[in-house]
């Protein structure tokens, strides 16, 4: 019996209900928001999502768990040089100052920049993140230490080239600077035929070419090969044009809540240990009174509410990529079966990880998962357009926001897909008791089913 043949896209959307956390805010500390429907939303972004998801299955894979388990992975950082470095310390024995200049050099090269080399904290990173697979730094220092008589005789050409350019550039700015102070201490003065700085304007100090051997062996290193990640989600690497860029095939989109957005200021206060344990030994009043009071006191912003939010999965681009990258077709079928769990798994699962501890919004578990295949993405969220309004319903509201919620989007799915031949293979999750009673009581048309396991989701 041959399985029926599954659709482009795989639609997720999901129901869950937060109280008292801040997953997500803004430069001034605050929740980030949305203006929808008339009405102000709480909002979680899709770059917040969308790397929890990505964290979430990538640490999974590298832990021997999920579908994913032993598949390579990428990492998104600005630290390849140093990471480079110290395989070549680790590894190799080389000292760190002689690895970190020419890991850095080498970089350089291909046409990555780097922060102010002033500035010990940003001297050996990137200026962009860079999302390539885990063992780049690995293979970038093997290539270093195999060539290193050649890479090293570059290195020193090359940077002796930027200290002779930066020298120049300094001459050149000093020239300039006393050209004008001359103009304007005289005026009337007739302009020379040899301006000052002429004598530093010698020819162009160009550094040279990196070693095209070193730079293919990098450029491959920094290649998505068989990330699975970045052919989930993509990356895109402005600054080597000739380093391959991955449309991802997950589109996310922001999070919000299906009500109008509430939050509160709340006001903490810290202990000092030691103030009030001298509080608590003290042998006088006054003793204690020096110690009374709270050790730091403060205010933060704290939300709740009923959020829905999607995401939507490409198969077919999720396999080209994985093609892309050197898998042959069978492999990259196989591949993308995998990613495509551990994708499902990860948007149940993932949580943004701001203030976790302090407010455990990581143990969090959706009301309701819906997902169906279709021909075309679909979004639901023209269902909460209009804000659900929380009153009794003998008051002319809906009820709480969770039950609500999971109401309007089941509607809305049920009335499209009167519609839409190709919405099909659609299934439903809930981690919530309520709302699988209420799921009995809705009465779901056959083409929806109950399914009890986040991996039931999909095939």
């Amino acid at each position: 019996m041959t399985e029926p043949t599954r659709s482009q896209f795989l639609s997720l959307h999901l129901i869950e209900t937060l109280a008292a956390v801040l997953p997500v805010r803004d430069e001034n500390g605050q929740p980030k928001t949305l203006v929808f429907g008339g009405v102000e939303r709480h909002m979680i972004t899709s770059q917040a999502r969308r790397r929890a998801e990505r964290v979430h299955a990538r640490n999974r894979a590298n832990a021997g768990r999920g579908a994913l388990s032993g598949r390579s992975m990428g990492v998104r950082t600005r630290e390849w040089a140093l990471l480079a470095a110290r395989e070549l310390e680790s590894a190799h024995g080389w000292d760190r100052e002689r690895a970190l200049a020419t890991t850095r050099a080498v970089l350089e090269g291909c046409g990555l920049k780097f922060g102010d080399p002033q500035k010990k904290t940003v001297a050996n990173l990137t200026k962009v993140l860079v999302f390539a697979p885990s063992d780049a730094g690995t293979r970038i220092a093997d290539h270093i230490a195999g060539q290193a008589a050649e890479i090293e005789g570059w290195r020193d050409t090359y940077l002796e080239a930027q200290a002779r350019a930066k020298a120049r550039a300094e001459a050149q700015k000093k020239a300039r600077g006393a050209a004008r102070k001359k103009a304007a201490t005289a005026p009337e003065a007739e302009p020379e035929d040899n301006p000052a700085g002429a004598a530093v304007a010698d020819e162009a100090v160009t550094p040279p070419p990196l070693p095209r051997a070193t730079r293919d062996a990098v450029l491959l290193a920094l290649a998505p090969r068989d990330a699975v990640d970045i052919a989930l989600y993509g990356r895109f690497l402005a600054e080597i044009p000739d380093s391959p860029n991955v449309d991802g095939a997950v589109q996310t989109g922001h999070a919000f809540t299906v009500h109008e957005s509430e939050q509160i200021e709340d006001f903490y206060a810290a202990a000092d240990d030691a103030k009030l344990d001298r509080k608590r030994n003290a042998l006088s009043f006054l003793d204690s009174a020096d110690d009374s009071g709270a050790g730091m006191t403060g205010y933060q912003s704290l939300i709740s509410g009923t959020f829905y939010r999607h995401a939507v999965l490409d198969r077919v681009q999720l396999r080209t990529n994985l093609r892309a990258a050197g898998m042959a077709e069978d492999e990259a079928e196989q591949a993308g079966s995998e990613a495509e769990r551990e994708f499902v798994n990860s948007f149940v699962e993932a949580f943004p990880e701001a203030k976790k501890n302090s407010t455990a919004s990581t143990g969090s578990l959706p009301a309701l998962v819906l997902a169906f295949e279709g021909e075309r993405p679909y979004n639901y969220a023209s269902a909460f357009q209009r804000a659900v309004d929380e009153s009794p319903a003998q008051a002319g509201g809906e009820g709480p926001a969770g039950p609500a919620a999971v109401r309007r989007l089941l509607r809305h799915h049920t009335f499209v897909s009167a519609r839409r031949e190709d919405l099909r293979a659609a299934k439903v999750l809930t981690y919530d008791p309520e709302v699988d009673v209420l799921l009995g009581e809705l009465g779901l048309p056959d083409s929806v089913s109950v399914v009890v396991r986040s991996e039931d989701l999909t095939p």
